[in-house]
């Protein structure tokens, strides 16, 4: 296996300070790319990528290079990067030094970041025409939305975030234009909460989930988005919507016939950004979305399993207009963007901002684009036989568990608007005990405790240490609010694009086999938790919260 020394972590990365140039730019030396592969690719984010200086995993459990003895089916949040696409890094690197012996280093990644766009849209099956704007992660793409939203509006936006109950926790700081961490990609230390210079503005909330008994998705969500973006509008300020496709939970909202009823009503004062970033929809809506002129956030760290962060703004048609009209940039946003972030066609705007390579941010997507690209060369036909056979075994193993209940998902689709994504890919699941939740915090113990080996722990049969031993990932637990009841934990088991490339082969029967591995591991995975519930080996694991950050 391939590993280099990891270093130090993201804020603290040793990538040498820049050498500020005349026009405001930054001239980075080369020999910043010779810095640890390891190292680099934590780099360049924010602090969720800083690696615990005692067991070398980010705040997700993923290290910095590939660990394939650990089983990972936690694509709803984060993965631990791939041997294959850990060595295409490595390879674009090189590739990337050999280019600067002939070109100034931001020269040379400029046009590499550029190709990436290509490359990305190659593979989305998108127009040349839609424009990608790349970032650290998913948090900062929706800081992008919210800055190009005030451009094309005219003023700036009151957000109205659907789902907020369920998307990145950072989204109530971003929505609102305010630090979503206490420390920017670029390195800057700032006030997590304070307001972003000259980006702040007002929110709404619309939670998913119903109040009352149980876990389902509230009925009344169409009405909501029409009742807040009404009275916003009302008091005389445009709206920018964020709408889910989909939640942690695999959830997703607003319907169809609601999103035509806003564009009938309150044209050209309402733009949608929607919130994709699990990547859990066809590429024929993804394209549909972007075609009704909707902003569309997307990472290729969660279900395509790429590194975790690697985010992306997909920009319709039709925008690069609206940037022209703009005179002054928040001053506090030149923190989150480099002039590399942006097309090369928006020369305009590219001009405002610094020559600032991220190279961790470009190693990072890729890892992804590896992925991406691998998990699109499997016939289609197989992708969606993959995927539906892995939904109806993990539906059956949960429902069969008495230490497991399911929580419906409640989205229709249908095969035509969805392709693959008609079947579920997230299968989130609460611990029971004598048929009662478990508590929060034993829900994030036997969570950690996966990532264990719990041979000594727990005692038993042969084939009880068996599975004790084996490490895996599973989604990390979604905290719950619930109104006139107590939260609720709940853990998710994913599918991700890279179980699918994986299962593979042009062989039928081998692929069949191979589909039937995976299960076999989902159950095993299934079984160690029934162990640790049954034997509370589970509170052994060492402190430290789970819960998605």
């Amino acid at each position: 296996m391939r590993r280099e020394p990891s270093g130090m972590s993201a804020g603290a990365s040793g990538l040498s300070v820049p050498e500020r140039t005349f026009d405001g730019g930054s001239r980075y030396r080369l020999r910043d790319l010779f810095t640890p592969l390891d190292t680099l690719l934590v780099s360049g984010g924010d602090p969720r990528l800083a690696l615990d200086a005692g067991d070398r995993v980010n705040a997700y459990g993923c290290a910095a290079s590939p660990e394939p003895e650990i089983w990972n089916f936690a694509s709803s949040t984060a993965s631990t990067i791939s041997q294959f696409a850990y060595d295409r890094a490595a390879l674009a690197r090189e590739e990337l030094m050999h280019r600067c012996l002939f070109d100034e280093v931001e020269i040379a990644f400029d046009a590499r970041c550029e190709a990436m766009r290509e490359e990305l849209r190659g593979h989305l099956q998108l127009s040349p025409r839609v424009d990608v704007v790349f970032s650290p992660s998913g948090t900062d793409s929706q800081l992008h939305a919210l800055f190009l939203a005030r451009a094309v509006l005219g003023a700036p936006p009151v957000t109205i975030v659907v789902g907020a109950d369920q998307t990145g926790s950072g989204t109530a700081q971003t929505a609102r234009g305010h630090h979503f961490s206490s420390m920017t990609a670029s390195g800057l230390a700032v006030r997590k909460d304070g307001a972003v210079a000259g980006l702040a503005g007002a929110s709404v909330t619309l939670p998913l989930l119903r109040a009352g008994p149980g876990i389902a998705m509230r009925a009344d969500t169409d009405a909501a988005v029409l009742e807040s973006i009404e009275a916003t509008i009302a008091q005389g300020a445009p709206v920018l919507l964020q709408i889910m496709d989909s939640s942690k939970l695999g959830w997703r909202a607003p319907g169809v016939a609601c999103l035509d009823e806003i564009a009938r009503r309150w044209p050209r004062k309402v733009q949608v950004v929607v919130d994709a970033c699990q990547a859990r929809l066809g590429r024929r809506r993804l394209r549909s979305y972007l075609d009704r002129g909707y902003m569309v956030l997307i990472t290729g760290s969660k279900f395509f399993g790429g590194p975790a962060f690697s985010g992306a703004l997909l920009v319709p048609k039709g925008f690069s207009r609206s940037l022209d009209r703009i005179e002054g940039i928040a001053p506090g946003f030149f923190d989150y963007a480099g002039r590399c972030d942006w097309p090369v066609a928006w020369t305009a705007l590219r001009s405002r901002f610094e020559r600032r390579p991220n190279f961790g941010q470009w190693l990072r997507w890729e890892a992804a684009l590896a992925e991406i690209g691998s998990y699109y060369a499997v016939p289609g036909a197989f992708r969606v036989r993959a995927l539906a056979e892995l939904a109806a075994g993990i539906d059956s193993m949960i429902a069969l568990s008495p230490s497991l209940q399911s929580v419906p998902t409640a989205t229709e689709k249908t095969a035509d608007d969805d392709e693959e994504f008609t079947h579920a890919t997230i299968f989130p699941f609460m611990l029971l005990r004598d048929g009662k939740p478990v508590s929060m915090a034993e829900t994030s113990a036997v969570h950690r405790a996966l990532r264990r080996d719990m041979n000594e722990e727990i005692s038993g049969s042969a084939a009880d240490r068996q599975v004790a031993v084996q490490r895996s990932l599973i989604g990390q637990p979604v905290r719950l609010e619930r109104q006139d009841d107590a939260p609720q934990a709940v853990l998710r088991l994913c599918v991700g694009a890279r179980l699918v490339t994986e299962a593979w082969s042009p062989d039928m029967a081998q692929a069949q086999r191979n589909v039937q591995h995976l299960l076999d591991r989902i159950a095993h995975v299934l079984v160690k938790i029934e162990l640790l519930l049954d034997r509370g080996a589970a509170a052994t694991a060492p402190e430290k919260s789970a819960f998605e950050v």
